[in-house]
């Protein structure tokens, strides 16, 4: 199977932004640039959940596992974030339209209005109220530079 660009071969890395409009429904359709690699990888099978930061990250099944393992693991005060990641965990499936329902509870934690904006970030994706996602994007290009320089120290673009 021939992958998308924004897809390696050796890795299925998800990257760029998409703004995209959920239906009446709560449904979001996957850019088709990202539909084959997530059939490929996980037969359509996700997992939505919600991130302490207020976005919901959406992981290929696959990818998930991991993490999920890993957050079962954490002891302490840190508790508190496997709490927010494992308790709203909800398994979708991409229909065959290449859509995704977003659940209520989801939406409403995550402050969804009718815009979002879908960030592959390697092997998951970060979903965004769109106004969210302009606002901290400006916000980073705000960044001074001398303050930017230190925060890139060591990374290469």
């Amino acid at each position: 199977m021939k992958l998308p660009p924004s897809v390696t071969q050796e890795s299925k890395m998800f990257s760029g932004v998409s703004t995209l409009s959920l239906d009446d429904k709560g449904r979001l359709t996957v850019p088709a640039r990202h539909r084959d690699a997530l059939m490929s990888l996980c037969a359509g099978r996700l997992v939505l959940t919600l991130a302490p930061d207020g976005c919901l990250l959406l992981y290929p099944e696959p990818n998930w596992l991991p993490v999920r393992d890993q957050m079962m693991q954490l002891t302490g005060s840190r508790v508190a974030i496997a709490r927010v990641v494992l308790g709203y965990a909800e398994e979708v499936e991409m229909d065959k339209a290449g859509r995704v329902s977003v659940s209520r509870t989801l939406r409403d934690k995550a402050a969804f209005d009718k815009d979002v904006s879908l960030v592959g970030m390697g092997k998951k994706f970060e979903l965004w109220d769109a106004a969210k996602w302009d606002a901290q994007t400006a916000a980073t290009m705000a960044i001074p530079a001398d303050d930017l320089a230190s925060q890139m120290e060591g990374i290469s673009l």
